[in-house]
């Protein structure tokens, strides 16, 4: 099965400055963790941005499965359809 991760300019330098990422995942029925685990394997700096030492997602990292907000879903076990559209979004914090 494919999925696409959508990379924000102000991290493309950490996918080899690409703004869509192609994966392909083992099966039917994968999740987002695994999503992250085959980037962790490619783009590994990337990975490091979107996932803190003990793989949790990392707070200021918003994830969007298909337009929605993974927090609001399953998390990092949100399951993933063929096809899918993951897209990353930083949050952005001032005054």
């Amino acid at each position: 099965m494919r999925v696409t991760v959508l990379v924000p300019g102000v991290l493309r330098q950490h996918a080899g400055g690409a703004r869509e990422v192609e994966l392909d995942l083992p099966a039917a029925g994968a999740t987002l963790a695994a999503a992250l685990d085959v980037v962790a394997a490619r783009h590994p700096a990337l990975e490091r941005r979107l996932r803190d030492e003990r793989g949790a997602l990392r707070r200021y990292v918003n994830l969007f499965v298909d337009g929605e907000e993974c927090r609001r879903l399953a998390g990092a076990d949100t399951t993933l359809r063929d096809g899918a559209e993951i897209q990353v979004i930083p949050s952005i914090a001032g005054g």
